[in-house]
């Protein structure tokens, strides 16, 4: 439920970043979907939407809840940490996370301060996740020059691990103006802001990830097992840095029902309809694709608890993973099958996950 305007939100025991049982949780891009006549779902809608998911995954029990960024015109969110302060006021332990944030074209003092201010609002719950960006429109819109792409993400996540350890900063770098005892204020309510960096599949970046002992995501949308040498790199990079092995996580397209079957029929046509608009250049998706995808050994998280379950046990061990993050709400399916989803992740699957594991 919506909490009553004028009264407080309770935000005792939140869950802390460093907690080390495994965590499940949702996330979105804010993706819109195409009306019958071609045009785009409203966004305030859809806003409105994704933070009754939020409200769900906390009350349900869920670990976190992310919100990612793009500057398109299919996209409803292009500031997750404005989307994570209006959940935070709705909700009540689960932690608020970029999905990404895309930190090359960001001004890290910036962010820090706005994560930290979030923070403050959440009691505690605020969490980055820093990524380059799959998509590249932020670059023109603020300017910046594509072909700088690795050296300003290299550059600004120096600055913003910077920030984080220290109130006052000196800094100098290559991609913005140096500082010297420069305040950096609000401080966040945790000692440090959790700082994770999303990987797509490059070796360097787990490699980087690791040596700064820093805990990371894997996006599986391929063959699962091609991560499991990215997931060694990251740990092997953090033992030779002289860091404790640091938290991995896996991201996944996502979708539960009754039974698979059930889940697959209300997936299909809105998933068809998601790769169509967002990986046109990977064809048509038809019935027996979804269906291999979501099979043992897919990427795809499409079926009944039970084989959601076995599907995240197979994939720990083969990855060690110690949080599990599903992309839910795909290609416009309705809201009361994505709250079922979200309900089912919480209450049937989480709990058994955790059993398994323990």
């Amino acid at each position: 439920m919506r909490p009553v305007s004028g009264t407080p939100v309770s935000r005792s025991n939140p869950r802390l970043a460093g907690d080390t049982q495994f965590d499940i949780g949702i996330f979105t891009f804010g993706e819109l979907n195409r009306t019958a006549k071609g045009a785009f779902t409203d966004q305030g809608a859809r806003l409105e939407q994704i933070l009754e998911w939020a409200r769900v995954a906390d009350q349900a029990g869920l670990d976190v809840f992310g919100v990612g960024e793009h500057h398109r015109p299919d996209f409803a969110v292009s500031s997750p940490q404005m989307v994570l302060a209006a959940a935070a006021r709705e909700t009540e332990r689960i932690r608020l996370t970029s999905t990404v944030t895309v930190l090359s074209s960001a001004d890290p003092v910036r962010l820090h301060e706005e994560f930290a201010t979030l923070d403050l609002l959440s009691g505690g719950r605020a969490e980055i996740t820093a990524g380059r960006g799959a998509y590249v429109e932020s670059f023109p819109l603020f300017g910046q020059d594509l072909g700088r792409y690795d050296e300003y993400f290299d550059d600004r996540l120096d600055l913003l691990l910077a920030t984080r350890e220290s109130r006052e900063v000196t800094w100098s770098g290559s991609t913005r103006a140096p500082l010297r005892d420069a305040g950096i204020y609000p401080r966040p309510q945790q000692e440090k802001l959790p700082v994770w960096i999303a990987v797509g599949g490059t070796p360097a970046s787990a490699a980087r990830a690791g040596t700064l002992g820093l805990p990371m995501y894997l996006a599986i949308l391929g063959a699962p097992t091609r991560f499991r040498a990215l997931a060694a790199l990251h740990r092997e990079s953090a033992a030779a840095a002289g860091h404790a092995a640091p938290q991995l996580g896996v991201t996944s397209h996502f979708h539960a029902a009754e039974t698979t079957q059930a889940a697959r029929d209300a997936f299909f046509p809105h998933y068809a309809a998601y790769f169509a608009e967002n990986m046109p250049r990977g064809g048509q998706l038809d019935r027996d694709t979804l269906d291999t995808w979501g099979n043992p050994g897919g990427a795809l998280f499409a079926g009944s608890p039970a084989e959601i379950v076995d599907k995240i046990l197979w994939e720990h061990e083969m990855l060690g993973h110690t949080r599990f993050l599903a992309q839910v709400g795909l290609g416009g399916i309705s809201q009361r099958d994505t709250l079922r989803s979200i309900e089912l992740l919480a209450t049937e699957v989480l709990p058994e996950v955790r059993r398994a594991l323990a």
